[in-house]
């Protein structure tokens, strides 16, 4: 029997949720990706990553922003051990983000510790978009990474980043101003995720 993740919706069915967590969420993506409040927050930092999660998640889940209590996995990949998730986090505070080899490792490092309960993917993007955008100005043309590469290539990462770089530095590209650009960047980060059954432009 799945386990439905404890939500503020009253959802009890695996299917129901994810299409309700996807059609507000992405929702939610949009207000934050254009609403400017993340111009005065620090990029790099776990308190930034916070206030995404919890920006996304808190009209869903009671854990919106909040440090995971559980051991997770995904697959054969098993996240930082909840009893070294606080100096692992303080591991990666202390990363620097000068460059673009550093900011990339920053993200993967990020990945490995996986901080929350569920949603640690799609706020991790927008986080590497908003250290990205502050520290060089350039940002990740996501569609431009197709889904089996990106998620193979993070799989490798704790091991190898060399791969997860190629791939994220050839997308590389100048933000704009163009909301099609946006969009299509937040559908494709949760195109990743297993969630297309909206289009941002239909919400």
């Amino acid at each position: 029997m799945v386990n439905i993740l404890e939500n503020r919706l009253g959802i009890d069915t695996e299917a129901d949720l994810a299409r309700e967590e996807e059609r507000i969420t992405k929702r939610k993506a949009v207000e934050l990706l254009t609403g400017g409040s993340l111009e005065t927050m620090e990029a790099g930092t776990f308190r930034t990553l916070q206030y995404i999660h919890w920006y996304l998640f808190s009209d869903v889940y009671p854990f919106a922003g909040k440090i995971r209590k559980v051991d997770i996995s995904k697959g054969s990949t098993f996240f930082a051990p909840l009893r070294f998730l606080d100096q692992s986090l303080q591991a990666v505070e202390e990363m620097p983000l000068e460059t673009v080899d550093q900011i990339i490792e920053k993200y993967v490092e990020m990945n490995i510790v996986h901080p929350f309960r569920d949603g640690n993917g799609r706020s991790m993007r927008i986080w590497l978009k908003h250290m990205l955008e502050k520290k060089t100005g350039m940002v990740v043309d996501w569609s431009k990474i197709s889904r089996e590469d990106y998620l193979s290539a993070m799989e490798r990462s704790p091991v190898k980043d060399i791969e997860i770089k190629h791939y994220l530095k050839n997308a590389l590209t100048e933000p704009g101003n163009d909301r099609e650009f946006l969009r299509r960047n937040i559908d494709t980060s949760y195109y990743y995720e297993g969630y297309n059954q909206f289009s941002t432009d239909e919400l």
